[in-house]
């Protein structure tokens, strides 16, 4: 099929920035996008990124608009359901602001030539410090042109074939038997993956670890900042804050390595370690829980100072580039989960796309590690890095 020009005029844009801001929640699913969609994903390892984010463009629309630059201003402000943020877009930008502002230091005089990105994720060797981040409700988030298992083989496909792990999630609106679904698609596909769980009530979480525990999780999350839904809808299921009491109860239960997801102080970076966590996630949830969040670049070099190498760090927040994950790792993380650009290479040309991401990235930190001198993931610290000056202020003679 025809791949068709997307008009990305201003005036466009800004139609569709109202269009969105008009209708602030999205209802689940609408009646167009419950037909059977008349556009399937390419598929084919000859791909080009523009064919996959225009066909992924296609595809999600309205949920979605795979703007050229993902950094929380164009028509997805305030959109949720969907893949916009909270409130103002305001977390969701300052997570791009806060990474755009490292500047990488050039270095060109060294013996570098050929930079290891392996990484060592509790036993599993991945070609990069790269996974993909949990992500779920491919109905009411993403239009539903995709089912479940289609979206899950897609990301877990994908990310296996560019030698590192997928993820599967526990939709915050889903029930258990969507849950179910999921884990028993992984299973039958042999894939391994992270596995994403929500901060539900102490039994249900423990449920859904003995569910997932034998279909080639490697880890679990669980999304602490998901708490923050609480407050609203959640179509009758319960999701909650925790107590330190309760994360040591969390972690003696799981049978996996358990990391907590949404960290975004030093205390409670610390209340984590002391719970015995195997590790933490640096995020904001892609500022899509806490509007006027700090972007995760900027809390992240204190928290990973503090934790001083005792558990691992993984943070999120618009890592779409090789670069974007080199400043991370300076900044102090082990490794970068992906989540909107994996979605959108899903659904621009299911696993196909969503390895040539992949592998688009890999490819980008080996070129990034060259030209600033890191031969192994390990020489990638501070010195790699500066923070962008504001220009002085210009006053004009009185």
């Amino acid at each position: 099929m025809e791949i068709k020009p997307v008009n990305f005029s201003r005036r466009h844009l800004l139609q569709g920035a109202v269009s969105a801001a008009s209708v602030a929640v999205l209802p689940a699913v609408s009646a167009a996008e419950e037909e059977k969609p008349k556009i399937r994903p390419l598929s084919g390892k000859n791909l080009k990124m523009k064919d996959v984010l225009n066909r992924a463009r296609e595809m999600m629309i309205p949920r979605c608009y795979v703007c050229p630059e993902c950094n929380g201003r164009g028509p997805c402000l305030g959109q949720w359901p969907g893949l916009g943020g909270t409130g103002a877009n305001r977390s969701f930008q300052a997570n791009y602001d806060a990474l755009a502002a490292i500047r990488l230091n050039g270095r060109v005089v060294h013996g570098v030539t050929n930079p290891d990105t392996t990484f060592n994720f509790f036993g599993q060797k991945l070609s990069m410090p790269v996974l993909a981040g949990p992500t779920g409700g491919t109905t009411y988030n993403m239009g539903g042109h995709l089912t479940e298992a289609e979206f899950v083989e897609a990301i877990c496909g994908g990310c296996t074939a560019a030698g590192t792990l997928g993820a599967i999630a526990d939709g915050i609106g889903d029930p258990l038997p969507v849950f179910e679904e999921r884990v028993q698609k992984l299973k039958s596909l042999g894939y391994k993956a992270i596995c994403g769980l929500k901060p539900r009530l102490q039994k249900d979480i423990i449920e859904r670890m003995k569910i997932a525990a034998n279909a080639g999780i490697v880890a679990f999350t669980i999304d602490l900042d998901s708490a923050g839904r609480a407050a609203n809808a959640t179509k009758g299921q319960t999701v909650e804050p925790k107590t330190p009491k309760q994360l040591k109860e969390l972690v003696k239960a799981s049978p996996l390595p358990l990391i907590f997801k949404g960290i975004m102080t030093v205390d409670e970076a610390k209340a984590c370690v002391n719970a015995g966590a195997a590790g933490i996630v640096v995020s904001n949830h892609g500022g899509r829980t806490l509007a006027d969040a700090p972007g995760t670049a900027e809390v992240l070099p204190e928290i990973a100072d503090a934790l001083g190498g005792k558990v691992m760090i993984l943070v999120d927040g618009c890592v779409k580039r090789g670069t974007d994950v080199e400043k991370y790792l300076a900044l102090g993380a082990n490794g970068c989960l992906v989540g909107r650009h994996f979605v959108r290479g899903a659904h621009g040309a299911l696993a196909d796309g969503v390895e040539l991401m992949a592998n688009t990235i890999r490819r980008e930190l080996r070129t990034a590690m060259v030209l600033t001198g890191a031969a192994t993931l390990k020489d990638i610290n501070r010195s790699r890095i500066r923070r962008k000056t504001p220009p002085p202020l210009a006053f004009s003679p009185q």
